[in-house]
């Protein structure tokens, strides 16, 4: 027959256990609802790219110039499908490597709203472009220098977006694999910018050096 003192201390015991495993789940689950966030944000930016080129070939204007002038931009796809896999197999336990830095419910929610900030730049970005968005450099029919709109805070808000995007979904999955992404992503972003750059002072000359003197490059 059980003492009074040994069933009070198995009862504690257990009433510890059932609290335990039930944060570890709450942290789950609160894991995947943010991780489902932020699949949707992601797939948004895809999606405003489809349908904005889509909407500028229906007028005749070819935005999407993605390889045209440089091939080893093809070399990017493979990478960023892999990055969509690893979101997808986060958010649904698929096989994936996955190794975590850290776990924190409050930063993973912080990485929700970066990824929202970053839908909302990537958003205002498409408007002020107008007819003269393009994917890729275009040199031939580039459109007018845009300098108003969210582009009279930045000289590159897609870029900046795409930044926060990352980070934020790094936050969210504190994964060596998304820290690395995030890294190299930004990296390339200041690359690819730079060489942007270089062409848009090709192409609209003293006009868009004073842009540049009066707007910064990210935010």
């Amino acid at each position: 027959m059980m003492h009074g003192k040994e069933w009070v201390e198995r009862t504690v015991k257990r009433s510890f256990q059932h609290l335990d495993l039930y944060v570890r789940r709450s942290a789950q689950m609160g894991v995947e609802m943010q991780g489902y966030i932020g699949i949707i944000m992601f797939a948004s930016f895809i999606l405003m790219v489809l349908v904005r080129v889509n909407r500028l070939k229906r007028k005749g204007i070819k935005a999407m110039q993605f390889g045209e002038m440089d091939k080893k931009d093809f070399l990017i796809p493979p990478f960023v499908l892999f990055y969509i896999y690893l979101l997808i197999a986060n958010a649904f336990a698929l096989p994936r490597p996955h190794t975590d830095i850290f776990q924190n419910e409050v930063i993973s929610w912080l990485g929700v709203l970066f990824c929202g900030v970053a839908v909302v730049i990537f958003l205002l970005a498409l408007l002020s472009f107008g007819k003269s968005f393009r994917v890729g450099l275009d040199e031939v029919n580039p459109g007018e220098l845009i300098t108003t709109g969210i582009f009279a805070i930045s000289r590159n808000p897609i870029y900046t977006a795409f930044g926060i995007m990352l980070t934020g979904i790094f936050w969210i999955y504190p994964d060596w694999l998304f820290f690395i992404y995030m890294c190299v992503g930004i990296w390339l972003f200041n690359r690819q910018i730079r060489l942007e750059e270089k062409s848009l002072e090709k192409i609209y000359g003293n006009k868009y050096r004073e842009y540049c003197k009066k707007v910064r490059r990210f935010l």
